[in-house]
């Protein structure tokens, strides 16, 4: 069925810039008086650059310039481009984490959409938390949009070592606190490990939730493993600038896009990529705002029917600078064409199918086959269980084997500073069979959940040559870490769910064949310890942590607020 066509009658802006009243003449004096002609704003689709961009973000440095980029094409293809700053949540130096913030960022998209004389919005960010949040703002705000991926950055090179950030800075210094590696080796790396600006260049969760935003239909194709540096990164974003301003003349908003098949698309992505623990959480609250239930059984299920076939770090080999020279994703999609909704709609107004026509694998030890994939290891995994009824997860493809079906000893720390002053203790009473838990890091305790669920393998292990053990959080994990890591245990300990009750010494038995975790315990016994136990204090008196505390759903549902998920629409601002 053919959608009407917008006229200039019919845009959104016109109600700022068209009426004959004294509010309207306000508005085209404003911007008469910021040096526009009326034959540059009048009638034509106002289009929203929502910039992530900021000098504390290194992921994100660029994207003043990609803007500019953005501006010329709305310019050249008739619309009227203004640009718009939000949060940058910078990964690396916002703390105590940027999920604290994601909700935050992903309000300020929607209230800055929706507040202004916009028709369209072209969303430019690409660090982990930046593309969910603001897709997520944009889709409640329901206008057409289109996400402009930061892109991975280049390769890392140490003496002569292709390095990948994040997952070889855990490996190294693993190696440097058991004596390999020394201090001048460790700070000659410092300055090889991040050799431009963009994201993280393994499969973390920057470069997941980039793959999700394209197989989602959300960016142009090809555009979420470009380089961050490559000149094909400008004309990119130029391409969407110019392309936004046709979705707006077509109407293609996001609930046009983002459907059960769309997800489902992500969903066999993701376990083809082993991509990010994180993008559980992310892609439900994504979903959630498009009017889609999902739930972590959903990624169980595709887990169980879809091979990891991409060989990039932290699973495999390569970088994402490998997968994009590969073909990128339309290549793996190719791969995976067998298995996907090929008549999912995208930004470019026509099916994935399209998409998957035109792609080239060019190289397919990168990005391989179905018949030969990297691992058969299911690439994520749902545990449930007496100490998560509401299930936790666990990267398998990321693990040591002999971990994936392990019972032990607990080692129980109930905050984070405990366990990292008992991981550099040389006296600890610890073996590689003991199950290292950590509490309190959840939505509400950490507070925001922060990355601190790959728990460091305690110092004495590591000279003794063990590098990975069984470990349990309610807290989450970079994307780019590797490791038996069980994260995201739902309901948390902060609010008594039953992990709260674990304690040093009590049997834990991980199998994740079976999908199973639990403790040794009678239902009666967690009852009881829960009935004596009391979380740390962890109050905020106001501010956005307090409304955090009030408001966060748990990790299952997403870590969205309850008070903003779903799709009930908010009417159209007044204009008096």
């Amino acid at each position: 069925m053919t959608h009407p066509r917008k006229t200039p009658d019919t845009l959104r802006s016109k109600r700022w810039f068209g009426a004959s009243d004294l509010r309207s003449f306000g508005h085209r004096s404003r911007a008469l008086q910021m040096g526009f002609g009326h034959d540059e704003f009048m009638g034509k689709p106002v289009i929203g650059i929502i910039n992530t961009w900021s000098e504390i973000n290194p992921c994100h440095t660029h994207l003043r310039d990609r803007a500019e980029a953005v501006k010329r094409a709305v310019w050249a293809a008739g619309g009227f481009p203004v640009e718009i700053p939000v949060m940058s949540a910078s990964e690396q130096y916002q703390k105590p984490t940027t999920m604290l913030y994601r909700n935050f960022l992903a309000m300020e998209a929607e209230e800055s959409i929706r507040s202004h004389p916009l028709d369209g919005a072209v969303l430019l960010g690409g660090c982990d938390k930046s593309t969910p949040a603001l897709i997520m703002g944009a889709c409640s705000a329901g206008l057409p949009f289109i996400f402009v991926p930061a892109g991975p950055m280049l390769r890392g090179n140490w003496a002569g070592k292709v390095l990948g950030s994040g997952a070889d800075v855990w490996k190294y210094w693993a190696e440097k606190e058991a004596g390999n590696i020394t201090d001048d080796q460790w700070q000659e790396m410092e300055s090889g490990i991040a050799r431009s600006h963009g994201t993280c260049m393994v499969m973390g969760t920057a470069a997941t939730m980039m793959s999700h935003a394209e197989v989602l239909g959300l960016t142009l194709p090809g555009a979420s493993a470009i380089p961050a540096a490559d000149a094909a990164h400008p004309r990119m974003a130029a391409a969407a600038g110019k392309r936004i301003v046709e979705m707006v003349w077509e109407d293609l908003t996001p609930d046009r896009i983002l459907t059960r098949k769309s997800f489902e698309n992500a969903l066999i992505v993701h376990m083809a990529v082993a991509g990010s623990t994180n993008a559980i959480i992310h892609l439900i609250a994504m979903a959630g705002r498009a009017g889609v239930p999902l739930t972590p059984d959903d990624f169980d299920a595709f887990s169980r029917k879809v091979p990891v076939i991409a060989n990039l770090r932290p699973s495999g080999e390569f970088l994402m600078e490998d997968f994009f020279y590969a073909g990128g994703l339309p290549a793996l999609l190719k791969q995976l064409e067998s298995k996907l909704h090929t008549d999912a709609m995208t930004v470019t107004g026509k099916p994935i199918s399209e998409t998957i026509a035109l792609a080239q694998v060019y190289d397919d030890n990168v990005i391989r086959p179905l018949d030969r994939a990297v691992s058969t290891a299911n690439g994520l995994a749902v545990l449930k269980g007496n100490i998560a009824p509401d299930g936790c997860v666990i990267k398998p493809s990321a693990a040591e084997p002999r971990l994936l079906k392990h019972s032990g000893p607990a080692l129980v720390f109930e905050d984070y500073d405990a366990m990292m002053k008992a991981v550099n203790d040389d006296t600890l009473d610890v073996t590689a069979d003991h199950v290292m838990v950590l509490k309190n890091c959840g939505p509400v305790g950490g507070p925001g959940m922060p990355e601190w669920g790959m728990m460091p393998i305690p110092r004495k292990l590591l000279k003794q040559g063990v590098r990975d053990m069984l470990r349990i959080s309610d807290a989450r994990m970079s994307g780019t870490s590797y490791g038996a890591c069980v994260l995201h245990v739902a309901p948390e300990a902060y609010i008594k769910g039953p992990l709260a009750a674990v304690r040093t010494g009590d049997i834990i038995s991980v199998d994740v064949e079976a999908r199973s975790i639990s403790v040794n315990l009678s239902d009666a016994e967690i009852g009881s310890r829960l009935a004596t136990w009391s979380p740390p204090n962890r109050d905020y008196p106001r501010g956005w942590g307090k409304m955090s505390a009030a408001h966060i759903r748990q990790a299952d549902k997403g870590c969205d607020f309850d008070y903003l998920e779903g799709t009930a629409k908010i009417p159209e601002p007044e204009i008096h």
